[in-house]
């Protein structure tokens, strides 16, 4: 903005900079002060320095959940590969029912995480579900998926990895509209095959895409909570929770289960600093690889 441009810019920046303040700034800002205090059973705090800090730090749990939190967003990760193979077959001149196919990909992504967890609770039944139906066909003897330490974090990932897929598929179909038709008319020319097409092509010029959607997942992977709480339930229904659950879980039980509010808060302070980190490594890795004209 420019001097003579007078006042009028900032007016027109003033609400935005005024939601910013009000619901993200100042939330962030208040919740470091929290973390730095304790917080009164009939209320007021007590400042305490970085008690929270040491606690938390001290405690086993932080690290399993960091684990399971990454364990999580690993496997949700897949979903781009298969993303991109999907709508690379959607993509294919002359097939009949595209619209069809994008439609019921979506279709998981935007329907309700309760439902969807009901469904899936009863597919990782261990008595009477799909899934150990079928390892049966093999000889193997399925485990309680959702009642199983180690197994129910993975199950919940598959529950994420099929949720997602929709989602990166219209995403990375509308960067295929972007590709030039006449770069594939030029490889057959040359001889190319499909499959070289794809990775020569295809890939390289959904790199854009693609970063787009491995940042958008690992936030919303470090943000895991309603699927778990859903698919597994909480500490009174299922004791597998504490070994599976995630760091915003984990944020829940002593913010809400156990009014630790000063330790809730600096549980959301960690959870800020990693997706603060997770996101600028993928910002400064994405200038070798993405593939922008």
């Amino acid at each position: 903005m420019k001097r003579r441009d007078g006042f009028w810019p900032w007016l027109f920046i003033a609400p935005l900079t005024a939601g910013v303040s009000v619901f993200y700034l100042w939330p962030i800002v208040k919740t470091a002060w929290l973390s730095l205090t304790e917080s009164g059973v009939f209320g007021g705090t007590t400042f305490t320095g970085l008690d929270n800090y040491t606690s938390l730090f001290q405690d086993g749990d932080l690290y399993r959940s960091i684990g399971n939190t990454l364990l999580y967003t690993a496997i949700v990760l897949l979903n781009i590969p298969i993303a991109i193979v999907v709508a690379s077959l959607m993509n294919t001149p002359g097939l009949r029912g595209a619209s069809v196919y994008r439609v019921l990909y979506f279709l998981p992504y935007v329907a309700m995480p309760t439902a969807v967890a009901m469904v899936w609770r009863i597919i990782f039944n261990g008595d009477f579900g799909v899934v150990n139906y079928v390892l049966g066909w093999f000889g193997i003897d399925g485990p309680y998926w959702i009642s199983t330490p180690g197994f129910a974090i993975v199950a919940v990932s598959v529950v994420g990895l099929w949720s997602s897929v929709g989602f990166s598929v219209i995403v990375l179909g509308s960067g295929l509209k972007q590709i030039p038709p006449e770069l594939y008319e030029a490889a057959e020319l040359d001889g190319a095959s499909r499959v070289r097409q794809f990775f020569s092509i295809t890939v390289p010029l959904l790199t854009p895409s693609i970063a787009f959607l491995s940042i958008v997942t690992v936030i919303s992977g470090f943000q895991l909570f309603d699927l778990l709480y859903a698919v597994l339930g909480n500490s009174y229904s299922n004791p597998t929770i504490y070994s599976s659950m995630s760091l915003v879980y984990m944020f829940y039980e002593a913010g809400f289960v156990t009014n630790e509010k000063g330790l809730a808060a600096a549980i959301a302070m960690v959870v800020l600093v990693l997706v603060a980190l997770a996101t600028l490594v993928q910002f400064r890795l994405q200038k070798r690889w993405v593939h922008i004209d």
